[in-house]
């Protein structure tokens, strides 16, 4: 058999991500508008936007779970755009957010259970990232996932701190990088190397 995951199109990799969700009682909501409500923005920049109010206490939430495909347009990392195989101006991020339902270690445990079991991906091809403070999150992936803790990469607030600007919702972030050279080991591993992980 093939070390190689199946390939999926750009319409089965949402499909299964939004079917997931919903199977997990995540409510399914359309793609808010490309032009937000939110003043301090001027497009919609992330799949939490549209959720901002919620998450600051101005409005109560109809759901405790939802899951999105929402259309986004970069601006504020534009400058990587073309310098990196990362970045993008314009795409769908995908999204489960929970409003005081769930936190790390579930959001954690679901998003490994679709990289491995739904996309196929194989386990000792991801390297998940930190945020370097985020000790509770270190501890989920070590213990509850089971990678060991020296394929656990720490990184800084530009890498791992989400924000949407200067104020407003903030905080750590957790993510799964794909490694496509694994046989250049784990001494030297560099998440910054976008022609090994992406």
């Amino acid at each position: 058999m093939s070390n190689r995951p199946q390939f999926l199109s750009g319409n089965q990799i949402r499909q299964k991500f939004l079917e997931f969700y919903q199977q997990r009682q995540h409510q399914l909501l359309p793609s808010a508008s490309l032009v937000p409500e939110d003043p301090t923005v001027l497009l919609t920049i992330a799949g939490m936007l549209p959720f901002k109010p919620i998450f600051l206490g101005q409005k109560q939430a109809e759901y405790e779970r939802a899951t999105t495909s929402q259309k986004c347009i970069r601006t504020n990392d534009i400058e990587n755009v073309g310098r990196t195989a990362r970045h993008q101006t314009f795409f769908e991020m995908l999204g489960n957010f929970s409003f005081g339902d769930y936190f790390k270690e579930q959001a954690i445990t679901w998003a490994w259970e679709l990289s491995t079991e739904v996309f196929g991906l194989p386990s000792q091809r991801l390297v998940p990232s930190v945020y370097e403070e985020d000790d509770e999150a270190f501890a989920i992936w070590r213990d509850h996932i089971g990678i060991p803790p020296h394929r656990i990469q720490r990184m800084g607030a530009e890498d791992n701190f989400w924000k949407s600007g200067p104020t407003g919702p903030c905080g750590p972030c957790s993510e799964i990088y794909y490694d496509f050279h694994p046989e250049l080991g784990d001494e030297e591993i560099d998440l910054e190397d976008d022609r090994r992980f992406i």
